[in-house]
C-alpha cells in the first residue's frame, strides 16, 4: 500500500509518517538493516555518516541531520521523506524484498562500519544498529568453499596509522555439528574441538578503526561441511559414522576492548590494519610474525 500524504510542516509530516500508521512491519531487522546500510555506502551523499535505526512503532527508520533526510520501513515498504524528496509527502521507494533482492544480487551486502564484508559467502547477512553488528544467515546452514577466511567481520586496511588497538574475545553460546558421530576412542569430538578453539581465541587489531572500539558482534551461523568432511565415510576408519549433510551452527558474541599494547595482552592472533602484518603466538608464549 503506497501512502500520499500531504503535509504543510515537517513536523506534522513526521507524525503522520512515523506515528499513525497502524499496521506492523512484517519484514525482519535484517533484511531492514541490510537495506539501510546498503543506502549509506551507495548514496553517502544523500546518507552521510552512519546513523543508528530508531523505532517508533510500528515504523523503523533512521534520520541523516546534515541532509535532513529520513528513510522508514513500514509495512514491508520503504519510503524516503525530506531533502530532494521535499517535506510535503513521503515518497514510497520500493518493496523491502524487492529491495533486499537488489542488495544481494549486487554484492553490497549492506555498509557495516568497521568490518570487510567484502569476502563473505552467498547467503550470509551482515548487518548493524549502533554499536552492535549481527551475522546470520537466517536459519539456512550454506554452503562455504572454503573456511580459510572464517573472519567474516574482518577489520578493514586502515589507509593510515589510528594508534588504537583492540582485543576481541569471543564467548560460545552454542555449538552443534550434525552428520558425523564419532566413538572410536582417542579421537576428539570435532565438535567440541572446533568451539574451543573459537573460544580460545582472542584477536588484537593495531591501529584499529574507531568504529572497533566499542563494537560488539553476534554470530548465528549455520554451514554446510558435506563436502570438507565427506570423504571421511569413504575412509573405512572405524567410529566414524557419516550421515550427510553434515552441518556445523553456532551461536557467539565477540567483544571488543581497547587495550596499550597488543603485545602485552592475552591476544593468541595480532595484526596491523595499516601495514598486514601478523604475529601469532606460539607455544612459549612469544609472539612470531607470519608475514604480511
Amino acid at each position: 500500500m503506497k501512502k500520499r500524504i500531504k503535509c504543510t510542516a515537517l513536523s506534522f509530516c513526521l507524525l503522520v509518517l512515523f506515528g499513525n500508521a497502524n499496521l506492523a512491519s512484517s519484514a525482519t531487522t535484517a533484511e531492514i538493516e541490510t537495506i539501510f546500510n546498503w543506502a549509506e555506502n551507495s548514496y553517502s551523499d544523500l546518507f552521510p555518516n552512519h546513523q543508528t535505526t530508531q523505532t517508533i512503532d510500528p515504523w523503523a527508520f533512521r534520520f541523516y541531520p546534515s541532509t535532513g533526510i529520513y528513510v522508514g520501513a513500514q509495512n514491508n515498504e520503504i519510503f524516503v521523506l525530506g531533502g530532494p524528496w521535499g517535506t510535503d509527502s513521503p515518497t514510497f521507494i520500493d518493496t523491502i524484498p524487492n529491495l533486499t533482492a537488489q542488495v544481494l544480487s549486487s554484492g553490497g551486502n549492506g555498509n557495516v562500519p568497521g568490518c570487510d564484508t567484502s569476502d563473505i559467502p552467498a547467503g550470509m547477512v551482515v548487518t548493524q544498529n549502533g554499536n552492535v553488528v549481527n551475522i546470520t544467515t537466517n536459519g539456512e546452514c550454506i554452503v562455504v568453499p572454503n573456511l580459510e577466511n572464517n573472519n567474516f567481520c574482518g577489520v578493514p586496511a586502515q589507509p593510515a596509522a589510528t594508534g588504537v588497538s583492540v582485543l576481541s574475545s569471543t564467548t560460545v553460546n552454542t555449538f552443534k555439528m550434525t552428520g558425523i558421530e564419532i566413538s572410536a576412542p582417542g579421537i576428539p569430538n570435532p565438535s567440541e574441538s572446533a568451539a574451543a578453539s573459537i573460544a580460545n581465541s582472542k584477536f588484537c587489531e593495531i591501529n584499529a578503526p574507531a568504529e572497533l572500539t566499542n563494537q560488539i558482534v553476534n554470530s548465528d551461523i549455520c554451514f554446510d561441511m558435506t563436502d570438507q568432511f565427506g570423504a571421511l565415510s569413504d575412509s573405512g576408519i572405524p567410529g566414524i559414522t557419516i550421515t550427510p549433510p553434515i552441518t556445523t551452527k553456532f551461536v557467539a558474541t565477540a567483544t571488543n576492548q581497547v587495550v596499550s599494547d597488543c603485545f602485552t595482552s592475552d591476544a593468541t592472533v595480532i595484526s596491523d590494519s595499516v601495514t598486514g602484518e601478523t604475529w601469532v603466538r606460539d607455544a612459549g608464549g612469544n609472539f612470531v610474525q607470519t608475514g604480511l
